[in-house]
């Protein structure tokens, strides 16, 4: 039934923002470096590795500059445009084209690259593998600021995403597979367009049984 709404889902909201992403990749052609997509390999569904799409929003080779695959506040590695298109999240849209093939789904644990994904405990890899990474998800919606966390001067960035946010993004990913159902699926989506419009949404509210500590 997910899979049902993922293509429902992916089809239409293509069709709705084609004109739009199709101005949005115009602008990035002959703005920055020229590109327009980026595609970066992640874990997805039973730890496989695929190429999720996003719009460029990045200098070319920035994974091999600064914080890596790790992107901070005020990262200087993000283009001018690339700001906006992080900021409303519009750069990831072009994963819907992820969503339609079936690497993953609308709502799902977030698909982090193999460095990050390494952190997991070797039970919650296998947990969060189980099913297809997301779009948005409980992990999406809690860490929507996560480069805020991610801030500061001469800082091992691996250390503070390994210490402070693979805990916490583990349990609530775990917690969406053990409770995954049509309900949570439309209930995560609701809470993504809530956050995206006000970003001062308490949303630690609507994860009973979370431990947030």
């Amino acid at each position: 039934m997910q899979r049902f709404f993922d293509i429902c889902f992916s089809l239409l909201a293509l069709m709705v923002f084609s004109p739009f992403l199709f101005i949005c990749g115009l602008i990035l052609k002959f703005t920055g470096e020229g590109e327009v997509f980026y595609s970066q390999q992640r874990i997805g569904l039973n730890q496989k590795k695929f190429d999720l799409l996003k719009f460029a929003t990045m200098v070319k080779d920035s994974e091999k500059m600064g914080s890596g695959t790790v992107t901070i506040k005020d990262d200087p590695r993000v283009l001018p445009f690339g700001k906006f298109l992080r900021k409303t999240k519009i750069n990831e849209l072009p994963q819907l084209l992820n969503v339609l093939f079936g690497d993953m789904s609308v709502v799902g644990p977030r698909p982090l690259a193999a460095k990050q994904f390494s952190f997991y405990s070797d039970d919650a890899k296998n947990i969060i593998g189980s099913v297809r990474p997301g779009l948005s998800g409980a992990g999406s919606v809690i860490f929507r600021d996560e480069e805020l966390i991610l801030s500061g001067d001469n800082i091992d960035y691996d250390l503070i995403y390994q210490t402070k946010i693979t805990p916490l993004k583990a349990r609530l990913e775990i917690w969406y597979v053990e409770n995954k159902s049509i309900y949570l699926y439309f209930k995560l989506i609701i809470l993504t367009v809530l956050v995206v419009l006000k970003k001062d949404l308490n949303t630690k509210k609507y994860f009973n049984g979370v431990n947030f500590e």
